[in-house]
């Protein structure tokens, strides 16, 4: 597992993060989470839980999450993105390690879900921005 400390520092390690880090100090993100994360708490160490196949494990990460008894929280992806029109009728908010980090880092830099999610989500997942230029 990979989990990150104030966004920049980044370590991987065979321990627990709940063998190190107060259990009150973790969040584990998972796309399955009924909480929203709406800003990154420097104080906070974010578990980024890994691609797991959706058919298959459903709801394995917040599964693990409330089994250790920990916070969780998902991406604001349905706050911010529309579902667009596409071939295969897919939509997906379960994201790959990088996407996730990808989303992450550009919103600590920018303080802009927008933006962050533009930088994370491609369009294959079937969520885009909405075009606020219709408007």
């Amino acid at each position: 597992l990979l989990f990150l400390s104030c966004i920049f520092q980044m370590d991987t390690t065979q321990e627990s993060y709940v063998d190190l880090f107060p259990l009150d100090a973790i969040v584990y993100l998972t796309p399955d989470s009924e909480n929203v994360l709406e800003d990154i708490d420097p104080n906070k160490v974010y578990v980024l839980g890994g691609l797991v196949d959706e058919s298959i494990h459903k709801k394995l990460t917040l599964q693990r999450a409330q089994e250790q008894s920990l916070q969780t929280a998902r991406l604001p992806i349905r706050e911010y993105m529309v579902k667009t029109v596409n071939t295969k009728n897919y939509h997906s908010e379960t994201l790959a390690i990088n996407q996730v980090f990808d989303v992450l880092s550009t919103y600590y830099e920018t303080r802009s879900w927008p933006a962050a999610l533009k930088a994370g989500v491609s369009s294959g997942k079937g969520y885009v921005l909405p075009d606020i230029s219709a408007n």
